[in-house]
């Protein structure tokens, strides 16, 4: 009986040596991919399970590509440096493409073109004006595009009297506007459109066309070779009409744009980005 067990575990052994040499049978590659699950509707948690645009194009784009992807959630602060610092893979969630982050990060072809939007409670009298002015306290998630923008052009501007206020997630930047914590709200147009349909006490009195372009990323420098799988993934994504299908699900007011977006001439391996052909 020892002698068959040992000689059934040897031929076991050696299948499974002779399968992972096979094409299409070994395992695929496992990824992390960094999300903010409180970013509806590209990211966030119903009943313990992760959901939005950019979970369930990753899983797409994963099955599609063969790869396995693990979604680890961290505040959107640390996102970037965790993937700059190699602790996740790529990451996913709605990113906007900056000349900062591209010091620590590849972009994949921009799949979204977004603006920004200002918030305040519904019955408020503030204006664009005094929304962002006149010792307004404007709530932004931090690390963010728009709490960059303001920052540098609203605190940092001495003939504007406005004191921006920090928040590790959106959400809780929104219900601080409702207790009336703060004065104002700044967050892209497709998160504001989202929060504004689910509740009723806010709303949106200003976008501002900032038509900045959002994007999956790599660590810098690509070292597990992602981006010529992304970019494939989404193309295909794409053209099969999953794209549609998977926005349309979780954000039925939101427009479909073209794919690959406009990328700022800046972010130079765009030129001739890995795993598609742009000269056509």
């Amino acid at each position: 009986m020892k002698r068959m067990l040992r000689s059934a575990s040897t031929v076991l052994a050696g299948l499974a040596a002779v399968a992972a040499l096979l094409p299409g049978v070994a395992s695929a590659e496992t990824y992390t991919a960094g999300i903010e699950a409180s970013f509806p509707p590209w990211a966030y948690v119903e009943n313990g399970e992760k959901k939005g645009i950019a979970v369930d194009a990753m899983r797409w784009i994963a099955k599609d590509q063969g790869i396995d992807v693990n979604f680890k959630d961290l505040p959107w602060p640390s996102l970037v440096p965790a993937l700059g610092q190699g602790r996740i893979d790529l990451l996913v969630t709605g990113l906007d493409v900056t000349r900062e982050r591209d010091k620590v990060v590849d972009y994949s072809i921009p799949w979204y073109v977004n603006n920004d939007a200002l918030m305040v409670p519904k019955d408020s009298d503030l204006n664009v004006v005094t929304a962002l002015s006149n010792g307004a306290t404007i709530g932004i998630q931090s690390g963010s595009t728009q709490y960059l923008w303001a920052k540098k052009n609203l605190v940092d501007n001495p003939d504007i009297d406005a004191t921006i206020k920090g928040y590790d997630s959106s959400v809780t930047a929104v219900e601080d506007m409702e207790a009336g914590r703060v004065d104002s709200f700044m967050v892209d147009e497709l998160t504001a459109t989202e929060f504004a349909s689910k509740r009723d006490d806010i709303k949106t009195i200003a976008i501002m066309m900032a038509e900045r372009p959002m994007a999956l990323a790599v660590t810098d420098g690509d070292p597990h070779h992602l981006l010529a799988k992304l970019n494939k993934g989404i193309m295909n994504m794409v053209d099969s009409g999953n794209w549609r299908r998977i926005v349309k699900k979780y954000a039925p007011y939101m427009p479909i744009k073209n794919v690959p977006g406009y990328m700022p001439p800046y972010i130079d391996h765009y030129k001739n980005p890995p795993g598609i052909d742009l000269s056509n």
